[in-house]
């Protein structure tokens, strides 16, 4: 794709996140459509479009610090599988000193640009799985990152290696499938408002959650 930032306004709206309207992204209303103009313009297989959604977990997230500042206010912050970038710039809102956005799609680094530069904030997107590294930064965001089982297992190590680093780290998620609630601990819940089509509901009862240091679960349940 010679131009995702064309491709990205052409094919969505600039409009509030329902549940954190203080914010603007660039969104789509139907996501299999978008997947298909993405494979066409691509000419060839891409990952879903999960960049031009406003989802349940992130919105959790994004709402929480920007009604908590000091989670973050001074402090490094990276977003782990950014999307459309709404929990950075939430954090970036909220004065955070710096903020890193991490993606392994391609066209999720583009959105998180133009999402940034929509809400006159700065961002840096990285194109990198940095899942298997050592955390370095004060402050850890993700949402809805439980959605499968290799994912979640990931997931779950690198905010409990950050989180015995001291850093804080906070997860937003809507109840997927392989959420560890034993490994973590309630910290806000949330009615988010969501698109009907990917949630087959409105709205979304939404937990962010903590990692809960000390023996490691001896298995994750399922939600």
């Amino acid at each position: 794709m010679t131009d995702p930032e064309s491709f990205i306004r052409k094919h969505t709206r600039l409009a509030p996140a329902p549940f954190v309207p203080e914010i603007h992204l660039y969104q789509a209303e139907e996501p299999i459509a978008l997947w298909e103009e993405t494979e066409g313009e691509a000419a060839g297989t891409q990952p879903p479009p999960f960049w031009a959604f406003a989802w349940a977990g992130g919105q959790a997230v994004a709402r929480y610090v920007l009604d908590n500042p000091d989670l973050v206010a001074g402090r490094r912050v990276l977003d782990l599988a950014a999307g459309s970038g709404l929990v950075a710039i939430a954090a970036a809102r909220a004065g955070a000193a710096r903020v890193t956005a991490v993606e392994i799609d391609p066209l999720a680094i583009a959105a998180i640009a133009v999402n940034a530069a929509a809400n006159g904030v700065i961002i840096t997107a990285s194109l990198a799985d940095v899942l298997d590294t050592a955390p370095t930064d004060d402050v850890i965001l993700a949402g809805d990152v439980f959605y499968s089982r290799e994912m979640a297992g990931r997931m779950l190590a690198y905010l409990r290696r950050a989180a015995e680093g001291g850093a804080r780290t906070l997860a937003g998620d809507p109840g997927r499938a392989y959420l560890p609630k034993a490994d973590l601990r309630e910290v806000a819940v949330y009615e988010v408002p969501v698109v009907a089509t990917l949630e087959d509901a409105a709205v979304k009862r939404t937990t962010v959650w903590e990692v809960r240091l000390g023996p490691v679960a001896e298995a994750a349940p399922v939600a």
